[in-house]
């Protein structure tokens, strides 16, 4: 049985529930001397789909945000600072995918990965016990930083590594520069209540998008008004409550004035949801915040439409994703890093 670090209460029925510690044993079984396998087969690594930088990098944060890593743990750190320099290139774009035959299979870009890469790459800057692993990441993080993205989402990723530097680095001109650079990209809330975000589609880890504006409104003395940020995740989260239980957005999005479909949600998104509330709970003083994480907690736990875990205690892997059936027993790198870092900031506020 996992061991436990606090009690939540669920939002529906205030009863206590135990809430899991974070576990990489997981993470571990997924990665090699290389990386971070993308797919399993129900907890089994399917090394045929070989690597991903975007999962390498979400690795490195939930390693690096550990306030008292294992030596497992930080040699998983390092092992995916590794990787993420390897796949940086010189002007600071990043690859994404690696076969299991160590060989790239595109060419750098600066897509959704390359944001995620530099958020990696600014939480281990920041965040990291071990200072070769600060000096590194930082060294990588600079020379991403001046690259700029098109895609909100690519964007707002890379915010969130800025917003990571500029809190441990507050002089550092090139996290300021595309921490503005992302707000501004991801554009400001419309004013009609009913639908006040930038984009007319909801797609994926939408909530990531109002923590940049959030922390940029703090962060930088000419950032965004804070109620900007503020006015997008109150709305995100009235919008995705369903009974009081957190019912996000699932994996075909919700395109403004269309019926919200309800499956099959993505464990991405509570995770997005948890950090950005932690963020708000951090930049206002307001406990109410706090129980948005719980609610995200809650999902995990079985505190969902379905009612039924969306994680393996056996193993300490996440599920997929939540179908009507139930979830998809497969316990992928993505879904095992939303488990992980959800939980730790449910560590962090118990």
């Amino acid at each position: 049985m996992t061991a436990t670090t606090g009690l939540s209460r669920t939002p529906d029925s205030g009863r206590r529930q135990l809430v899991p510690r974070p576990s990489f044993a997981h993470l571990s079984r997924l990665s090699d001397d290389t990386g971070l396998f993308e797919h399993a087969r129900h907890a089994i690594v399917r090394r045929e789909h070989g690597y991903c930088t975007d999962d390498v990098a979400r690795g490195l944060v939930v390693t690096s945000r550990e306030p008292e890593p294992t030596e497992e743990v930080l040699r998983l750190a390092e092992r995916y600072l590794a990787f993420l320099t390897h796949a940086q290139d010189a002007a600071g774009a990043f690859h994404n995918r690696l076969g299991h035959d160590r060989r790239w299979t595109d060419q750098p870009g600066l897509g959704d990965w390359s944001g995620r890469a530099l958020w990696g790459l600014g939480t281990a800057a920041a965040r990291s016990p071990a200072a070769w692993i600060r000096e590194e990441a930082l060294v990588a993080f600079s020379r991403g930083a001046t690259r700029r993205s098109p895609a909100p989402h690519a964007m707002a990723f890379a915010g969130l590594g800025a917003a990571e530097v500029l809190r441990r680095h507050p002089g550092h001109a090139a996290a300021a520069a595309l921490l503005a650079d992302a707000a501004t990209t991801i554009g400001t809330p419309e004013a009609d209540p009913r639908w006040p975000w930038p984009q007319q589609r909801l797609t994926y880890a939408s909530a990531a998008l109002a923590e940049v504006l959030i922390a940029a409104s703090q962060l930088r003395h000419d950032g965004p008004p804070l109620d900007d940020g503020l006015r997008m995740l109150n709305w995100l989260r009235d919008v995705q409550l369903r009974n009081g239980r957190l019912s996000v957005v699932p994996a075909a999005g919700w395109r403004r004035g269309a019926v919200r479909p309800r499956h099959d949600q993505q464990p991405i998104e509570v995770a997005a949801f948890a950090d950005a509330c932690a963020t708000a709970a951090t930049v206002t003083g307001d406990p109410g915040w706090e129980t948005g994480i719980r609610q995200a907690v809650g999902w995990f736990l079985g505190d969902n439409d379905v009612g039924t875990p969306m994680w393996d205690p056996a193993t300490g892997g996440g599920y997929d994703g939540l179908t009507p059936h139930g979830p998809n027993l497969n316990q992928g790198a993505e879904s095992t890093l939303a488990l992980i870092s959800t939980l730790q900031q449910a560590r962090r506020w118990s």
